[in-house]
Protein backbone atom coordinates (compact mmCIF):
# COMPACT_ATOMS: atom_id res chain seq x y z
CA UNK A 1 0.00 0.00 0.00
CA UNK A 2 2.36 2.76 -1.28
CA UNK A 3 0.35 4.48 -4.22
CA UNK A 4 -0.20 8.09 -4.12
CA UNK A 5 -3.42 8.74 -1.84
CA UNK A 6 -3.96 5.58 -0.23
CA UNK A 7 -4.25 4.57 4.32
CA UNK A 8 -4.55 2.43 6.79
CA UNK A 9 -7.09 3.19 10.28
CA UNK A 10 -5.64 1.24 13.02
CA UNK A 11 -8.91 -0.05 14.63
CA UNK A 12 -7.80 -2.36 17.04
CA UNK A 13 -4.72 -4.09 18.40
CA UNK A 14 -5.36 -7.76 20.39
CA UNK A 15 -2.98 -10.65 20.77
CA UNK A 16 -0.39 -9.83 18.34
CA UNK A 17 -2.32 -8.67 15.49
CA UNK A 18 -3.71 -4.92 14.61
CA UNK A 19 -6.93 -4.42 12.41
CA UNK A 20 -6.35 -2.08 10.00
CA UNK A 21 -9.25 -0.53 7.98
CA UNK A 22 -8.15 0.18 4.48
CA UNK A 23 -9.27 2.46 1.53
CA UNK A 24 -11.49 0.65 0.13
CA UNK A 25 -13.40 -0.45 3.66
CA UNK A 26 -11.63 -3.92 3.65
CA UNK A 27 -10.48 -4.58 7.81
CA UNK A 28 -8.42 -6.52 7.50
CA UNK A 29 -5.87 -8.48 10.27
CA UNK A 30 -1.80 -7.95 10.37
CA UNK A 31 0.87 -8.97 12.45
CA UNK A 32 1.48 -6.82 15.16
CA UNK A 33 5.04 -7.15 14.35
CA UNK A 34 5.31 -5.42 10.98
CA UNK A 35 6.61 -1.54 10.25
CA UNK A 36 4.33 1.32 8.62
CA UNK A 37 4.79 4.56 7.95
CA UNK A 38 3.27 7.75 9.25
CA UNK A 39 0.84 9.22 7.28
CA UNK A 40 0.21 9.66 3.47
CA UNK A 41 2.34 8.86 0.02
CA UNK A 42 2.35 12.50 -1.41
CA UNK A 43 0.33 13.55 -4.22
CA UNK A 44 -2.85 12.16 -3.78
CA UNK A 45 -4.30 14.83 -6.58
CA UNK A 46 -2.15 12.82 -9.44
CA UNK A 47 -5.39 10.91 -10.89
CA UNK A 48 -6.41 14.46 -11.68
CA UNK A 49 -3.75 16.05 -13.77
CA UNK A 50 -4.40 16.94 -16.86
CA UNK A 51 -1.73 16.13 -19.62
CA UNK A 52 -2.57 18.51 -22.32
CA UNK A 53 -1.64 16.74 -25.43
CA UNK A 54 -0.58 13.22 -26.74
CA UNK A 55 2.83 14.13 -27.43
CA UNK A 56 3.65 15.44 -23.33
CA UNK A 57 1.98 11.94 -22.42
CA UNK A 58 4.74 10.06 -24.83
CA UNK A 59 7.62 11.63 -23.41
CA UNK A 60 6.67 10.26 -19.81
CA UNK A 61 6.73 6.74 -21.94
CA UNK A 62 3.76 6.05 -22.41
CA UNK A 63 2.48 4.20 -25.81
CA UNK A 64 -0.73 4.77 -27.91
CA UNK A 65 -3.44 2.07 -26.73
CA UNK A 66 -5.54 0.95 -29.57
CA UNK A 67 -8.46 -0.70 -29.15
CA UNK A 68 -8.53 -4.37 -30.10
CA UNK A 69 -12.22 -4.16 -32.52
CA UNK A 70 -10.15 -1.56 -34.55
CA UNK A 71 -7.48 -4.22 -35.28
CA UNK A 72 -7.21 -7.36 -37.55
CA UNK A 73 -8.42 -10.51 -36.65
CA UNK A 74 -4.93 -11.52 -36.42
CA UNK A 75 -3.89 -9.00 -34.75
CA UNK A 76 -6.44 -9.46 -31.78
CA UNK A 77 -9.09 -11.83 -30.87
CA UNK A 78 -11.34 -8.93 -31.11
CA UNK A 79 -10.40 -7.39 -34.62
CA UNK A 80 -12.11 -7.90 -37.88
CA UNK A 81 -15.38 -7.64 -39.10
CA UNK A 82 -17.53 -4.66 -41.59
CA UNK A 83 -17.61 -1.25 -39.14
CA UNK A 84 -18.41 -1.36 -35.43
CA UNK A 85 -19.44 -5.14 -35.17
CA UNK A 86 -19.20 -7.08 -31.57
CA UNK A 87 -16.38 -8.58 -30.40
CA UNK A 88 -18.20 -12.11 -31.03
CA UNK A 89 -17.10 -14.16 -27.93
CA UNK A 90 -18.54 -14.71 -25.02
CA UNK A 91 -15.68 -12.87 -22.76
CA UNK A 92 -14.03 -10.12 -23.43
CA UNK A 93 -10.27 -11.18 -24.11
CA UNK A 94 -6.66 -9.90 -24.14
CA UNK A 95 -4.72 -9.86 -27.45
CA UNK A 96 -3.49 -12.96 -26.15
CA UNK A 97 -6.87 -14.51 -25.77
CA UNK A 98 -7.23 -14.45 -22.13
CA UNK A 99 -10.54 -13.82 -20.28
CA UNK A 100 -10.00 -10.11 -19.63
CA UNK A 101 -12.44 -8.84 -17.32
CA UNK A 102 -14.29 -10.09 -14.12
CA UNK A 103 -12.15 -13.15 -14.26
CA UNK A 104 -11.12 -14.17 -11.00
CA UNK A 105 -6.27 -13.54 -10.06
CA UNK A 106 -6.53 -15.35 -6.51
CA UNK A 107 -5.28 -18.51 -6.81
CA UNK A 108 -3.82 -18.83 -3.08
CA UNK A 109 -6.94 -18.32 -0.70
CA UNK A 110 -4.57 -18.77 2.41
CA UNK A 111 -5.20 -15.26 3.22
CA UNK A 112 -8.99 -15.13 3.62
CA UNK A 113 -8.75 -15.69 8.02
CA UNK A 114 -7.11 -12.27 7.84
CA UNK A 115 -10.35 -10.55 5.95
CA UNK A 116 -12.02 -9.96 8.61
CA UNK A 117 -15.17 -7.42 6.89
CA UNK A 118 -15.10 -7.38 2.69
CA UNK A 119 -14.95 -4.06 1.01
CA UNK A 120 -18.53 -2.42 0.52
CA UNK A 121 -19.45 -2.30 -2.94
CA UNK A 122 -20.73 1.15 -4.03
CA UNK A 123 -22.40 0.45 -7.35
CA UNK A 124 -25.03 -1.54 -5.10
CA UNK A 125 -26.78 1.33 -2.81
Amino acid sequence: MRSAGTSAKILAQDEGFTNLELSSGEVRKVYGEGFASIGQASHPEKRFEIIGKAGSRRLKGWRPAVRGSAMNPCDHPHGGGGGKTPIGLKHPKTPWGKIARGVKTRKKKWTDRFILQRRQNKNKQ
